[in-house]
């Protein structure tokens, strides 16, 4: 199963799981190594990044819903500023 899932939610998901209430990251254009203890879903609000895996890139724009699963090892490389609603599990 892969460590990195991406997925489109409408209006009423976005809202029946409350996701405009979690917090809110932002982080200007950068790269940086990272790794998960813990699962984390967000909403990109705005901006675009490149999350590097063993598994291989993904491509993370507005508007996606992602969850990063608990031990993913990854470079977070921002190509645009981003901005998240975020919530560790």
């Amino acid at each position: 199963m892969s460590k990195v899932i991406i997925e489109n939610l409408n209006n009423s998901e976005i809202e029946k799981r409350g996701i405009k209430n979690w917090p809110v990251w932002e982080k200007e254009i950068s790269r940086f190594d990272w790794q998960y203890t813990g699962d984390e879903e967000c909403l990109i609000l705005d901006g675009e990044v490149t999350v590097e895996t063993k598994e291989g890139k993904f491509h993370i724009k507005k508007g996606d819903f992602v969850t990063f699963k608990d031990g993913l090892e990854c470079v977070w490389d921002i190509k645009k500023n981003i901005k998240k609603h975020y919530n560790f599990r």
